[in-house]
């Protein structure tokens, strides 16, 4: 496909700037540093989230990558989305999915910084044979010099990134209101700046979205939709409670897209730039649309536990934290029957 030259002009990259800058902030917002001691004092939940963020997707998006032939830029976009960490929209959405809220702030706190150095270990790890390929098409064409993947950019990239989120937690200490307000901002600027990105690309490049392959549509809902699938079986199949397999289910797949829009216009030039932009801003508006179906089907497949949970909970705070829930013999279903509390109140846990 013969892909636009300049796909975002320079006031597209400034409004992306303020964009990126105002939802780092909103996740900083929602951050403490009691976020930090938990995951310190619940260590199993994150690292088993930690698997799943940075050993499968990665590995899913080198399989997605290499099964559908996607050309080199696209293919090293789609695995620095698998690479990313994951990002306050899965916050939002294991609220509403009625999943451990605490166990997706924990894993996303611990992946953030954790990016800084595993980012460019599996990018580099990960994109050897299409940088490769970029590098023969480049000496093709007369160049003298290889593509290589910009490890220093993009861990600046990354550290520039943190900034806002380290002002953003300053803002809630100092000043709690305003911190809830730029949390709130947030994830709404976010879905008007990426229809804005939408909108201009049809009007200006309307055939672009005629021209990209259909395996770059199958790409990017997939790779989302490949960690929703993963993340939840892995969780599930080394024993973890329903709360806390929706939660990673859901970090999994969502991964920080605007962070993505950061390192790219940072570290990459065309001939690669534009169309890397042009995978990540499809790969986040189909994530809120998948996410969104997926969390309509965990908060109805999860109402149950949910309930036991918080009826647990309540029974706690109403009559100590000794108290022991008696449920009669067959209400619990196998999966909660040693722990109605799903490991959150350690007094109920049977056996």
């Amino acid at each position: 496909m013969e892909f636009p030259s300049q796909l975002l002009y320079a006031h597209d990259q400034i409004l992306l700037a303020i964009m990126i800058f105002v939802i780092m902030l909103g996740m900083g917002s929602s951050l403490t540093v009691d976020d930090f001691k938990a995951v310190a004092r619940s260590p199993r939940g994150v690292f088993i989230g930690f698997l799943s963020q940075f050993g499968l997707m990665p590995l899913l998006a080198l399989g997605l990558a290499i099964l559908l032939n996607l050309n080199p830029a696209f293919a090293i976009a789609l695995i620095l989305i698998g690479c990313l960490p994951g990002g306050t929209t899965s916050n939002m959405f294991a609220y509403f999915s009625r999943g451990s809220v605490a166990l997706s702030i924990s894993m996303t706190t611990a992946s953030t910084v954790v990016a800084l150095f595993m980012m460019p270990i599996l990018l580099n790890l990960y994109t050897v044979r299409f940088t490769a390929q970029i590098s023969e098409t480049m000496r093709a064409a007369g160049a003298e010099t290889d593509f290589v993947i910009p490890t220093g950019n993009i861990i600046s990239s990354l550290i520039l990134v943190l900034v806002p989120v380290v002002m953003g937690m300053i803002l809630r200490k100092k000043s709690p209101g305003w911190a809830k307000t730029a949390e709130d901002t947030a994830g709404f600027v976010a879905i008007m700046v990426i229809l804005y990105l939408i909108l201009t690309a049809f009007v200006r490049h309307g055939g672009l979205f005629l021209q990209t392959p259909v395996q770059v549509y199958i790409a990017t809902v997939g790779i989302g939709m490949a960690g929703f699938f993963f993340g939840y079986w892995f969780s599930r199949l080394v024993g973890m409670y329903p709360l806390f397999q929706r939660a990673i289910s859901l970090e999994t797949g969502i991964q920080n897209g605007p962070v993505s829009f950061a390192i790219i216009l940072l570290s990459f030039n065309e001939p690669v730039q534009s169309q890397m932009l042009w995978l990540a801003i499809l790969y986040s508006t189909f994530i809120v649309m998948s996410s969104s179906v997926i969390t309509l089907y965990f908060r109805r497949q999860g109402k149950f536990d949910w309930d036991v949970y918080k009826n647990t909970q309540i029974h706690n705070r109403l009559f100590g934290k000794e108290y022991v829930t008696n449920y009669p013999g067959d209400f619990l279903p196998p999966r909660l029957k040693n722990d109605p509390s799903q490991g959150t109140s350690p007094v109920q846990k049977r056996g």
